[in-house]
């Protein structure tokens, strides 16, 4: 036996009932061992016994569900949900200008109803024309769904529509041919309509729920394209990154993408790590340190030996746990979708037993079978039966929500993420960028002699600057910000990896590590107590020695964001328990935890290891959302049941979120939560208007005395009635239906396709 997986991204899934479909299918293929499907991110994942079962065998399930496997490539990819986007709206057109004409037609013979005793040939003909136009046109697509699904014995939302639409076309035929006393027209009116109103509903889910996602694609454009190899001789030649081997020696210049694991030969810099660990603060790398693709060298050259490539390389990692997060995110049936289950058979049944009753029960009384009752009956049953306000109610739900987030700057991607909401009851939040802005700022000044902070600060400036280190810029930009006047040195020198000399004034300048300050010969005594203090929040602690004499410290970290405590207390109070999770030190993270009042910490936790706590949460029963903004908290995010992401993050974050904050303030998610919640009820409360009507309209139409006209009004009264639920209250209030969100939307979208990252 031997244990084969396959992946597919699929195209032509709406709602759950596709993912279950899917499903279903495979679990009645033999061979199949498991399937995971993902609606969200509309990504199949299958594990077969390629021993029974051959990888064309399971792509032809798919493709005989009618269902499309697209390209693995993930610029084709795009491509092709473009095209797809494109397609759906093409068919909208014309199935909805066939129902435009339809109608008007029908309001015309409504006009003169009282000089037609039957319907006309000028009428039936031409509608007929149309009928078949629209089934078999814009959708033909819908029926080949249907028909796989019946042969799997699936009953779904196709198989209900196709009995209503081909009753339809059936009543209207034997009207033409039969039956004169069938409204003909309005027969095959209730073929149209329904098709079309399907191919609407597939519209907005496919706008809802298709991103233009190149996520995967961005990730990797982060490493360069060609690298500087150094060969055995000492040249150096530029080859394409996929040319490169372990063992290989390549040369990085200062401010240049690192662009393969590797482990450093020579040299000393600073390499900004915060694509793997999140860290703000850029790391000091000498001879045989670690550094990882897609890292920026800032100050020093490197030479590395390659350690790792392609599959085995960092970032091809985040990227196959993305891939593999998103198939493998639990699929979140709607409660819709839960009770259509039995809804769909149930109403089938119920039109086929009408049907047959009038035809039976008639011969009981002593009469004659009434054929014509017995399809008003079936054809009335099918079409209050078939979900129409059962099919909007979440998508109006949603839409209302997602106008309301966007007021306040909050993007809502997912539709399951306005259901997950009111059950997550525990919030993961990423330290740096997160919680705190994710740039290393001055955060204390400390006078250790008697001179002032402010002479500390402008003899910390004058002696960086001349320095490039991102440190150096936070000292400079806190002396810009507090007004400090300072000048440039008279001689400067930059020692890598512990701090700089100069001269300021005449006079001996150092700022630096004060493990460096000790080597150097300067006392710290005076000093030890501040900097363990300092140490102790978090900070990296720069000394300040004028001639040989300590004169103050000062501490650089993370500063915590304006609304970080309160989103924390807000969470606290709504029942969530917060959790920060970091790829920072233990130290560090704790100090920010306290400031912020978060009481469990996961500490040192890499890309691969936050996505495996966030499944350890959710194996212990915990609905969980997660909050981050970094490459490094992708596959967390995917893998979150509710995954949010902070807008001015990073594009791949914003690509595997479901919420995406605009802009960096934090308590936006929150502000979700509640807009989540509240979208919640206003479904369950659509779902109820929605059952009512369809459950009172079947009872009704039993009865073989509603006409199918009747039906199709009552049906658009069903839709009204959700519609006035969704937006009354919010027009009532002044708030408006907001479309904000799509221009939001786009601008999201328009940053990972026309600013990759570099």
């Amino acid at each position: 036996m031997a244990n084969t997986q396959a992946q597919y991204n699929v195209g032509g899934m709406s709602c759950s009932f596709c993912a279950e479909s899917i499903r279903k299918a495979y679990e009645r293929t033999d061979g199949v061992e498991d399937v995971d499907v993902s609606l969200a991110h509309e990504e199949v994942l299958v594990s077969y016994d390629d021993e029974l079962v051959d990888e064309v065998q399971i792509k032809d399930t798919l493709r005989d569900l009618g269902y499309t496997i697209r390209d693995p490539d993930k610029r084709t990819r795009f491509e092709e949900q473009r095209a797809e986007l494109d397609d759906a709206k093409r068919k909208l057109v014309l199935s909805g200008a066939a129902s435009l004409v339809l109608a008007g037609l029908m309001l015309y013979m409504i006009g003169r109803y009282r000089m037609l005793e039957h319907d006309s040939l000028w009428y039936d003909l031409p509608t007929l024309a149309l009928t078949l136009g629209v089934m078999f046109g814009p959708g033909r697509y819908i029926k080949e769904k249907a028909y796989h699904s019946l042969r799997r014995g699936i009953l779904n939302q196709h198989v209900l529509l196709e009995a209503g639409a081909f009753a339809g076309l059936l009543g209207g035929v034997l009207g033409l041919t039969v039956f004169p006393q069938f409204p003909t027209v309005h027969f095959f009116a209730v073929s149209v309509f329904v098709t079309a109103y399907h191919i609407l509903s597939e519209y907005t889910s496919l706008v809802v729920r298709t991103r233009a996602s190149r996520s995967v694609q961005e990730l990797l454009d982060l490493r360069p394209e060609t690298a500087r190899r150094v060969t055995e001789d000492g040249d150096v030649e530029e080859v394409p990154v996929e040319e490169l081997d372990v063992g290989d020696r390549v040369r990085i210049k200062p401010g240049e993408s690192i662009p393969v694991d590797g482990s450093v030969l020579e040299g000393t810099s600073t390499v900004d790590e915060s694509v793997a660990t999140g860290e703000s603060i850029p790391q000091e790398k000498g001879s045989g340190d670690e550094v990882i693709g897609g890292s920026v060298n800032e100050t020093g050259t490197l030479l590395l030996e390659v350690t790792a490539t392609g599959e085995d390389a960092f970032l091809n990692q985040v990227a196959r746990e993305i891939e593999e997060a998103r198939a493998m995110k639990p699929g979140i049936v709607q409660l819709a979708d839960r009770v259509l289950e039995y809804f769909v058979p149930g109403v089938l049944v119920i039109a086929l037993l009408s049907f047959l009753f009038w035809l039976v029960a008639p011969i009981a009384w002593g009469g004659e079978p009434t054929v014509q009752r017995g399809a008003f009956a079936a054809l009335a049953v099918l079409v209050l039966g078939y979900p129409c306000a059962l099919g909007m109610a979440t998508p109006l739900a949603l839409i209302r929500g997602g106008g309301k987030a966007a007021n306040r700057g909050i993007l809502m991607r997912s539709g399951d993420a306005f259901q997950l909401f009111t059950d997550v009851d525990r919030l993961v939040l990423d330290k740096t960028g997160t919680i705190t802005v994710g740039e290393p700022a001055v955060s204390a000044v400390v006078a250790v002699t008697d001179r002032s902070e402010q002479a500390v600060l402008r003899t910390a400036a004058s002696a960086e600057a001349f320095s490039e280190h991102p440190l150096a810029d936070a000292i400079l930009d806190r002396a810009e910000e507090r007004g400090v006047e300072y000048d440039d040195p008279e001689t400067f020198e930059s020692v890598t990896g512990k701090g700089v000399r100069a001269t300021v004034d005449e006079r001996d300048v150092a700022v630096g590590k004060p493990g460096w300050l000790s080597e150097e010969g300067i006392d710290l005594t005076s000093a030890a107590g501040e900097v363990d203090r300092l140490q102790r929040r978090g900070l990296t602690v720069s000394g300040v020695v004028r001639d040989g004499e300590v004169i103050g410290l000062i501490g650089i970290g993370d500063e915590i964001k304006a609304d970080a405590t309160a989103t924390v207390r807000r969470a606290t109070d709504a029942g969530i328990e917060p959790v920060m999770i970091t790829g920072d030190n233990e130290r560090t993270a704790k100090a920010v935890a306290d400031e912020v009042g978060i009481d469990r910490v996961m500490a040192g936790v890499l890309p691969d290891e936050k996505r495996a706590e966030i499944g350890r949460l959710q194996e212990a029963g915990h609905r969980v959302a997660m909050v981050g903004d970094g490459i490094n908290d992708a596959p967390a995010l995917t893998q979150s049941d509710v995954g949010v992401a902070i807008g001015a993050g990073t594009d791949i974050a914003i690509e595997s979120a479901d919420v995406v904050l605009m802009g960096e303030r934090l308590g936006g998610v929150m502000d979700a939560h509640e807009i989540g919640t509240e979208s919640y009820r206003k479904t369950r409360q659509n779902l109820l208007a929605a059952f009512s009507f369809n459950g009172i309209g079947v009872a009704v139409a039993t009865t073989g005395l509603v006409h199918p006209i009747w039906a199709m009004i009552a049906m658009v009264l069903s839709v009204s009635a959700v519609l006035a639920n969704s937006f009354a209250g919010q027009l009532l209030s002044g708030e408006g239906v907001s479309t904000d969100f799509t221009v939001q939307e786009q601008d999201v979208e328009s940053r990972i396709e026309e600013a990759p990252l570099d």
